[in-house]
């Protein structure tokens, strides 16, 4: 294991500490938050958190949190979550984030809007002091996709549609595509969420602002780093 795959596993195991019993539990995906499953995982085993339900982002991670014994609801059959744990592609001195890299940010955002706390976990490389060195996903609806590019790259957000492994446009778990757009820094990040918020034919874009409550930062001096908002 890597010192970075032991900052991770640290911070995961932090993470789910702070998950109590009974809770209704939201997940995420990504690398760290596989560490925090199993280390989930370990702590039920001990002694069972007879969580109230678990509702997760991803195939990956429902599969995981399967194999370590725990029953995977739908969101459409919780009332709300008490808490979601998950990864972000990008943090801000003022804990908002940009998160899709995966492609997944639409679904994430509806767990998170749905959670009563919310708690990310990253490492220093995910650290900036004002977003925008990510591209910033926007679901689209194929049907208005066109005009939403140009309007894109008339407005110079410099869009560019998201192709998956044989360069074909990446198609989402929806059956909806992804406009990367690449803008360093992002203009006022409230904005820029209105102005998309307001546009026709965007799904959901993957600025995540005033959102997380809690973040857990894996530092490569081997510390532990908790923000909260």
């Amino acid at each position: 294991m890597t010192t970075q795959d032991e900052l991770k596993q640290q911070a995961a195991q932090m993470a789910a500490d702070m998950v109590e019993p009974g809770m209704a539990l939201g997940v995420g995906t990504g690398s760290t938050v596989a560490f925090f499953i199993d280390a989930l995982g370990a702590r039920n085993q001990k002694t069972p958190l007879n969580l109230k339900a678990i509702v997760t982002t991803s195939n990956r991670s429902q599969q995981q949190l399967e194999q370590n014994g725990f029953v995977v609801n739908e969101l459409a059959d919780v009332d709300q979550l008490d808490l979601t744990i998950d990864g972000a592609d990008r943090v801000d001195d003022d804990l908002n984030g940009i998160k899709g890299g995966g492609a997944a940010h639409t679904l994430e955002k509806n767990v998170a809007i749905n959670s009563k706390k919310n708690l990310w976990i990253v490492d220093e490389s995910k650290l900036c002091h004002r977003l925008g060195d990510f591209p910033l996903p926007v679901e689209v609806l194929p049907v208005s996709a066109k005009q939403n590019f140009a309007k894109f790259e008339q407005a110079g957000l410099q869009p560019a549609f998201r192709l998956n492994d044989q360069g074909e446009r990446l198609t989402t778990h929806y059956g909806n595509w992804i406009i990367d757009l690449h803008v360093d820094p992002l203009p006022v990040p409230d904005g820029l969420a209105a102005y998309l918020d307001g546009t026709v034919g965007v799904v959901e874009h993957g600025l995540f602002l005033h959102l997380v409550d809690t973040v857990l930062i894996a530092h490569s001096d081997g510390s532990i780093e908790r923000r909260d908002r």
